[in-house]
This record gives C-alpha cells, sequence and structure tokens, in this order.
C-alpha cells in the first residue's frame, strides 16, 4: 500500500493532507513522564528497546501519518569520541577549541555511528500500520558543531561563530567530518528501514547570508548528495533563517520543513512549488484545542493541498495538552477528498 506521506511529498494525488508532529514522542505525554521516572535522556535514547517504545508512544494515542525515531541530535558524535551529557540540553564538557582537536577527530565508519538508533529503526517498523511511514534524521552539521565549540547551549553561539572568522580551516574540517558523519548515519538508517530523512537545521540562520553561503551550504549540498543515494526523500528542515530563505530553498532537498515565522502561502504566491512542511506555532497548541483546530484549518485554506505535510514550526512543548493534539489531528482529518 502506498504511503500517504511518501505520495505527499511526491506531490501525487492524495485524499488528504499527511500530519506528523516534531517532538510527537516525549514530555506532553505521560506515558513518556512515566518512563522518564525510571530512565535518564540518556538511557532512553542509548537504548534500541526503549527508543523503539518511545517512538511507538504517540502512534497507540494519535492516528498520525508517520513516526519519527526517538534519538537525539548529538547521537552520532559518540562515534567522534566526544562526550555528550544532558542538563537538560547537551552539554559538551571539553568543547572543541582549537585546529588540533578538530584534525584529531577520527573518521568513523558507518556500523560505529550510533548503532542503536539503526536497531530502533528495525524494532519499529513491524508495529506500524502499512500506510504509516518511518522517517530517520540527523541534525545538520552546522547544528551539532555549534555545541562541539560553545559547549553547551547559548544564544546566537559566539565561539562557533568566532572559530569560522578566526580559523576558517579549522571550522572547514570540523564541518567536513560532521557531513560525512551524518551522511554515513542517515544511509544506515535507511538500511534499517527508514522510508524518508529530515535534516535539522535548528541553528541555521545564525550567520549571514554571506558567511552562510561560503561556509555552511557547501556542506549542506554534499549532504544532500551523499544521502540522494538512499532513493528516499529527504526533509530540510531551518529555524529561524528567514534571511537565508532564498537560497535554502534552491537546495537539492525533495521537501523543506519551515518555521512559523515563514507565510507558506506568499510562497506558493511567489511561484515555489516545491513540497513544504508546516508550519503552525507550537505555542498555538498551548491555547486550547478549540483555537488550535480553527487555526490548524486556516493554516490549511491558506494553502493548496498538493505538496503540502501538515506540521508545527518547531517541537511540540512540554506543556502541550494531549486535547490540542488530537484537535490539530482532527481538522487534518476533516479535509475533504479531492
Amino acid at each position: 500500500m502506498s504511503k500517504l506521506f511518501l505520495d505527499a511529498i511526491a506531490q501525487r494525488p492524495v485524499a488528504r493532507r499527511p500530519l506528523w508532529l516534531m517532538r510527537q514522542a516525549g514530555r506532553y505525554l505521560p506515558e513518556y513522564r512515566e518512563l522518564r521516572k525510571e530512565y535518564s535522556f540518556e538511557q532512553l535514547s542509548d537504548s534500541a528497546e526503549l527508543a523503539c517504545e518511545v517512538t511507538l508512544q504517540p502512534l497507540r494515542r494519535f492516528k498520525l501519518d508517520a513516526a519519527i525515531i526517538f534519538a537525539d541530535l548529538m547521537s552520532p558524535v559518540a562515534a567522534l569520541g566526544i562526550d555528550v551529557r544532558f542538563a537538560p540540553g547537551p552539554v559538551v564538557d571539553e568543547p572543541l577549541t582549537s585546529r588540533a582537536q578538530i584534525e584529531a577527530l577520527p573518521d568513523p565508519a558507518q556500523q560505529d555511528i550510533a548503532p542503536q538508533v539503526a536497531q530502533a529503526l528495525t524494532m519499529v517498523k513491524p508495529h506500524l500500520d502499512q500506510n504509516c511511514a518511518l522517517i530517520g534524521f540527523a541534525g545538520a552539521p552546522l547544528s551539532i558543531a555549534a555545541y562541539l565549540v560553545q559547549g553547551g547551549s547559548k544564544k546566537s553561539f559566539p565561539a562557533l561563530r568566532a572559530l569560522a572568522q578566526s580559523d576558517e580551516l579549522a571550522f572547514g574540517r570540523l564541518m567536513e567530518r560532521l557531513t560525512r558523519t551524518c551522511a554515513l548515519y542517515m544511509k544506515a538508517q535507511v538500511e534499517a528501514g527508514a522510508d524518508a530523512l529530515q535534516i535539522f537545521d535548528s541553528w541555521g540562520g545564525i550567520f549571514s547570508l554571506t558567511d552562510w553561503r561560503r561556509l555552511i551550504r557547501p556542506h549542506i549540498e554534499v549532504l544532500l548528495q551523499e544521502t540522494a543515494a538512499t532513493g528516499v526523500p529527504r526533509i530540510f528542515y531551518l529555524q529561524n533563517g528567514y534571511h537565508l530563505l532564498d537560497d535554502v530553498l534552491q537546495l537539492p532537498a525533495d521537501a523543506f520543513s519551515l518555521d512559523w515565522r515563514v507565510d507558506l502561502a506568499a510562497l506558493r504566491a511567489a511561484g515555489h512549488t516545491m513540497t513544504l512542511q508546516g508550519n503552525l506555532d507550537p505555542a498555538i497548541l498551548l491555547a486550547g484545542p478549540e483555537v488550535t483546530h480553527k487555526l490548524t484549518l486556516d493554516l490549511m485554506n491558506s494553502i493548496p493541498k498538493q505538496g503540502h505535510l501538515v506540521n508545527l514550526g518547531q517541537g511540540l512543548m512540554p506543556e502541550t495538552p494531549i486535547a490540542s493534539v488530537q484537535a490539530m489531528l482532527d481538522a487534518v482529518h476533516s479535509e475533504p477528498a479531492g
């Protein structure tokens, strides 16, 4: 049976738009919070069995059109010999601050890059409805590098931007290593059963357009070229990068996931025909199910069905009401066929 999610990405005719949600598995679910009483976040993401369980939790509640494997953006970096802890966000106690550290990073084999994620994908697949797609993912090289150089989350990641300007060679080598590692990581996910891939560039907007073109875009293009050989569609997610948008939409991705700051209807009016994903503001769900239902319908009415995947502009927030998620689902399922 053809999967609605994959048909929509390819812009084949669909009865309705597909829906899945970034961070659909996580802290807003009571069953996830129960697991967290017993296991740390690291334990959940490092265990294939536990990651499988967390991935499936939202599918038991909601008739979503895709599952996304539960893992962390930083999962691949263990293969580079880098330790990451969570407090609660990623913390690197020994950040990469010199060219020598960067040049000493190993070149890991595919089977050594977060193998538990591929194992979890293999375990999840048999539990999915035949019309439910399975999404693998990786962080974009820039978004991973931001934590490795800064040592943790900090607004606009000044240490990363400083490295890019003070030692462009070292910055480039770090991006090259992360690009290759992420490409192998995603290839392994497809081999384990992923039907599609999403690349999360959560911090893509921290560079100016000029610097992004020179320092970042070449590596994203390589990553997309390398993953094209997997044969599955690739979605590129950009957050807070409106100033980059015209250039980003020229990347060789199969779909683009954009945050709520971008007017999808305006993109269509301007003649952009590529598949778009998003982009409801996740804060809207905090306003309750009635508001969520209405604004989901408003989003769908603003943009034609063809080539649109309904999602949020960022991940679900921990305090999101279950009823709001169901309201969003009900709105999507109410779309008339044809």
